[in-house]
């Protein structure tokens, strides 16, 4: 008895210092996001002094009327829309590898990335509008209708009887092949203009953000957050694995479908502003896993913030890369993920995951 009363409190302590820990991590990656976003905002073709930045994004009522119409009006809409779809592409990436227990998943690698392109290929190339009463809109509204299309595919094959969560990976592969060959269709009787148009855009690129885009994909991220929060127990119940956590009370398959729908659109909102970002919902959620474990309490904000940070330092680095011009931010990310996407492979052939 004596051993156990003694016992009980060292691991209390030890809990205590593991979730001191993981906000300590979490404070951590905030203050490197805004040490990001600074930098990125003094990026440019008048680079700016970092400290000045940080005094203009604080108080903008005391700068000067220049620096304030460079930071606000120019700078911030394109840095504060790569944090944004950075935590959206990472949150979405992380409940896709959540609720189908597989590493590789990702709004990229299920299809949505390559269905948004198809959609704007459609407005670019042949002029179709899939909702005619925003003419005007019609680039992004096609690509978040075709990626809406995908999500509810997968959202309503899933629902069948005998489906696997395997059955889904396959799927959502087989509409990348699918869509990308769409794509190439379209680029091959597409007009010079239009040819160049449409590969801009699936480059993936944030140099037309505006506050209003912002705007709209922080809302969805605010949406989708506190409902994910909510299901933060059952969904790290769900890692344990599907027997498991039916066992413990957990709905295995209404949760999967809730969360597959959440998913679905914080994907494809952004993926309609900026174009196809690749390998931010595999690299944002597992740098997070890492260094944060599986409990959702601390992996869902984790993850947000490494996905955002790791967009933020893409923005800073697609600036400094070439100064003077600004590289599509969708092939630094591709750059990046291409090996550490290879890396996850090697390593899920070694062991389970």
């Amino acid at each position: 008895m004596a051993a156990l009363s003694t016992d009980t409190p060292t691991h209390a302590a030890s809990y205590r210092g593991l979730v001191a820990r993981r906000i300590a991590i979490l404070a951590g990656l905030t203050v490197l996001l805004v040490l990001s976003l600074a930098i990125d905002v003094s990026l440019g073709p008048a680079r700016y002094d970092v400290l000045n930045v940080l005094h203009t994004i604080l108080a903008p009522g005391s700068a000067d009327l220049q620096m304030r119409v460079v930071v606000w009006d120019i700078r911030m809409p394109m840095a504060m829309l790569a944090i944004v779809v950075g935590a959206s592409l990472s949150l979405a990436g992380a409940q896709m590898q959540t609720i189908l227990a597989n590493p590789l998943a990702s709004p990229f690698t299920l299809g949505l990335s390559a269905a948004a392109s198809f959609g704007a290929a459609l407005a670019m190339v042949l002029g179709v509008a899939l909702f005619p009463a925003a003419i005007a809109l019609m680039v992004p509204i096609n690509a978040f209708a075709m990626a809406m299309a995908a999500s509810l595919l997968i959202f309503g094959l899933s629902t069948m009887r005998g489906v696997t969560v395997e059955t889904i990976v396959l799927l959502g592969i087989a509409l990348v092949f699918s869509f990308n060959a769409a794509l190439a269709l379209l680029q091959y009787f597409a007009s010079e203009q239009a040819l160049s148009a449409v590969v801009f855009w699936t480059m993936g690129s944030l140099t037309k953000a505006t506050w209003p885009k912002v705007a709209v994909v922080a809302s969805i991220l605010l949406i989708c957050t506190p409902l994910f929060a909510r299901r933060a127990w059952a969904l790290t119940a769900i890692r344990l694995g599907e027997t498991r956590a039916a066992a413990m009370g957990v709905p295995v398959k209404r949760l999967r479908l809730e969360a597959l729908f959440l998913v679905s659109l914080l994907a494809a909102v952004p993926v309609s502003f900026v174009g196809t970002i690749g390998f931010i919902g595999i690299v944002g959620p597992h740098v997070a896993r890492l260094l944060l474990g599986e409990d959702q309490r601390f992996f869902l904000p984790g993850a947000m913030l490494s996905g955002a940070l790791i967009l933020s330092a893409t923005s800073v680095l697609s600036k400094a890369i070439l100064p003077g011009a600004v590289l599509p931010i969708g092939i630094i990310t591709a750059l990046v993920g291409v090996p550490f996407f290879a890396a996850l492979i090697l390593t899920k052939g070694r062991k389970s995951w």
